[in-house]
């Protein structure tokens, strides 16, 4: 009876490109629950707005997009797969209309099949709940104009256009853009059901067609993930099925007992990193269940350039002199687990040339901190005996850099103190102006593998929404002349992507040295798992691919 079972699984499974071998493995290891633990929730849950790690890697078994990153380990993860759409569309008008035709038959977790209008409605959705990306990604729709001034009524008119009939979408940009298929892989572009209510669901999950949904939430105590009843895999790159039944997440402990529930069994995964003081005991006794991952990632010190003391760009400078890279890369865990840097693009990335103005030996590398200079530059800005509160997160690695910052402020001139909150408020309310936060510490994280989606999203005019808790440019920097070459930039990658890069290596420069945050160190990530885990993989796009490993 066996036999005949897993004959019949393997049969159905070839019809999706996979062979006997890997249809017997996937139905061997099917069942039971992952349990994934971290200190808090992410905030909302609504995927055209959470902008969030924490989200958006559990985000890929439960939404779909038009287009996919790919489900696959390593750099593989940076490709771009056709998912609601059934191929990678025609592309037409000088690279300004792309038409996209949508599969059939696939299936809301609320049991709706998708359709053309669900498509159209969603990327109206994207301007109407004021998506944080919405002014950056996506204004270069046909129409976003009006809809990024009166949400409410966008209509996307000319730009998103659906054909019932043909069961198509076309999507017409006023501008050929060289990253629209990256853009279109996020979660920000997530195709839901058209009656989803146009504001901010918080805690009330959205119905999606992944292979998971979210069947419980309370972001006090945990998310529960459950496999759609109504999915069927109808591309295994873009959107292959999962091993676990149950996927629970569960939130409230310290990083300290999220070490100690793995260790134990009674956890899975940690989504925190683990604090330094037990990295040791993890590196040796649990060094088989540990995954070290260099990461295109950036943990850096927005300055918000429009109050005091840091609308002064000496002040902001004087930051950059005084910080200890060493001593910030040894609170996250030592040279091993990060690398100081200077400046916005990490190593390996597209535009990175090494670059740091702010040492005792100005040139292509940090090498130590140069007090004297950062106590004459305050003095020189006038802000010297100005108080300067530093917003960080209530966990262990970002409250001790925060303390060793209020530390350096204080040495250079200043009256420091910290402030740690939740890390389920802080990165919105960093962001949002009327919080009126000076400084503080956070991480980005890349969206896609473009220059674009460091100086730009972070630095750019457009990526700056005043009191907005969805303003991701947290500086509030805006610099006229470097937004026209990074838009001139991003131009010219669409027919000169090398040249393009040659600009992003002078842009990088022109921001690093306005200084409108100060740039820490770039991470690697720590994935500890049970022993229960198998077939870790880990997808350079969205990181440990958690429907994908199973649990003994």
């Amino acid at each position: 009876m066996k036999k005949l079972l897993m004959a019949t699984v393997a049969a159905g499974l070839l019809t999706l490109g996979l062979t006997p071998v890997h249809a017997e493995y996937l139905e061997e290891h099917r069942g039971g629950t992952m349990r994934l633990v971290a200190r808090s929730a992410a905030g909302t849950v609504d995927p055209h707005i959470n902008y969030t790690l924490q989200y958006w890697q559990i985000y890929q078994g439960m939404y779909d997009g038009l287009i996919a990153f790919k489900k696959a380990a390593g750099a593989e993860g940076f490709e771009k797969v056709p998912d609601i759409a059934e191929a990678m569309p025609e592309v037409t008008n000088d690279g300004k209309t792309y038409t996209f035709r949508i599969r059939k038959g696939i299936m809301f977790s609320n049991g709706q099949e998708l359709g053309v209008k669900d498509v159209v409605a969603s990327f109206q959705r994207i301007f109407k709940v004021s998506s944080p990306t919405a002014g950056g990604f996506y204004s270069v729709i046909v129409g976003a104009d009006a809809c990024l001034a009166e949400p409410a009524t966008c209509t996307l008119e000319g730009g998103v256009i659906g054909d019932e009939a043909a069961g198509t979408v076309t999507i017409n940009l006023t501008r050929p853009d060289a990253e629209f298929f990256d853009k279109l892989a996020l979660p920000h572009a997530a195709i839901l059901p058209a009656d989803t209510p146009a504001s901010d669901v918080g805690t009330a999950p959205i119905p999606g067609t992944g292979a998971y949904y979210i069947s419980a939430y309370d972001p006090n105590t945990g998310m529960t993930m459950s496999r759609n009843p109504h999915f069927k895999v109808w591309s295994e790159d873009a959107q292959p099925d999962g091993y676990p039944d149950v996927i629970q997440y569960d939130f409230g402990l310290t990083d300290e007992a999220q070490v100690t529930a793995v260790q134990n069994g009674e956890a899975d995964w940690m989504f925190d990193q683990p604090p330094t003081d037990r990295l040791g005991e993890i590196g040796t006794t649990y060094k088989d269940e540990v995954y070290i991952t260099p990461l295109t990632a950036w943990w850096y010190a927005p300055m918000n350039t429009n109050i005091p003391p840091f609308d002064n760009v000496l002040a902001r400078q004087a930051v950059n002199f005084a910080l200890d890279r060493n001593t910030l890369v040894n609170l996250f865990g030592g040279p091993v687990l990060a690398s100081p840097v200077c400046q916005v693009l990490p190593p390996g990335f597209p535009g990175h040339e090494p670059y740091c103005p702010y040492t005792v030996d100005p040139g292509t590398a940090w090498s130590a901190p140069d007090l004297e200079k950062a106590r004459a530059l305050v003095q020189e800005s006038g802000t010297a005996g100005q108080t300067v509160t530093i917003i960080a997160e209530d966990t262990t690695v970002s409250k001790a850099i925060g303390t060793y910052m209020q530390s350096v402020l204080t040495d250079i001139g200043y009256v420091a103190e910290v402030k740690p909150i939740s890390p389920n408020i802080q990165f919105t309310y960093i962001q949002n102006t009327n919080n009126n936060v000076q400084i503080s510490i956070t991480q980005w994280y890349q969206d896609y593998p473009a220059a674009s989606d460091f100086l730009n999203i972070l630095f750019g005019c457009s990526s700056f929404t005043p009191g907005s808790d969805s303003s991701i440019n947290i500086a509030g920097f805006c610099d006229p002349e470097i937004q026209a070459k990074m838009d001139e930039a991003m131009l010219l990658g669409v027919s000169d992507p090398a040249a393009a890069n040659a600009m992003w290596v002078e842009i990088d420069r022109m921001v690093t040295d306005k200084a409108p945050m100060a740039a820490l160190f770039t991470p690697k990530r720590i994935d500890f798992v049970s022993k229960r885990v198998g077939n870790f993989q880990f997808n350079s796009q969205f990181y440990w691919m958690v429907s994908q490993s199973w649990v003994q």
